[in-house]
């Protein structure tokens, strides 16, 4: 189960990436492993957690900071963004 092409197949999170300019391929969910270490199970199949998301263009390195909400059993991961960065590329 990848989050990410989860959070591809809904219209939000392709618009932030398409306002920054960022293409799908260059998208990292940080510590995405360990999110999935944290769903409890047939009991709690949800997971509302705090990320970072690095988004990589041309124009630098992009950190999107907000709570992803990821349902296992429907499949479904949304991305409520609440701020970002902007790092620039090292010349």
């Amino acid at each position: 189960m990848n989050i990410k092409e989860l959070l591809l197949n809904g219209k939000a999170f392709l618009t932030i990436l398409s306002d920054f300019a960022i293409e799908a391929k260059n998208v990292i969910i940080q510590d995405e492993d360990m999110l999935f270490r944290n769903i409890g199970g047939a009991k709690n199949p949800t997971l509302k957690e705090t990320v970072c998301i690095e988004g990589k263009n041309e124009e630098g390195i992009f950190n999107f900071f907000g709570t992803l909400h990821f349902n296992c059993l429907d499949k479904l991961a949304v991305f409520e963004m609440q701020g970002f960065e902007k790092i620039a590329p090292k010349s």
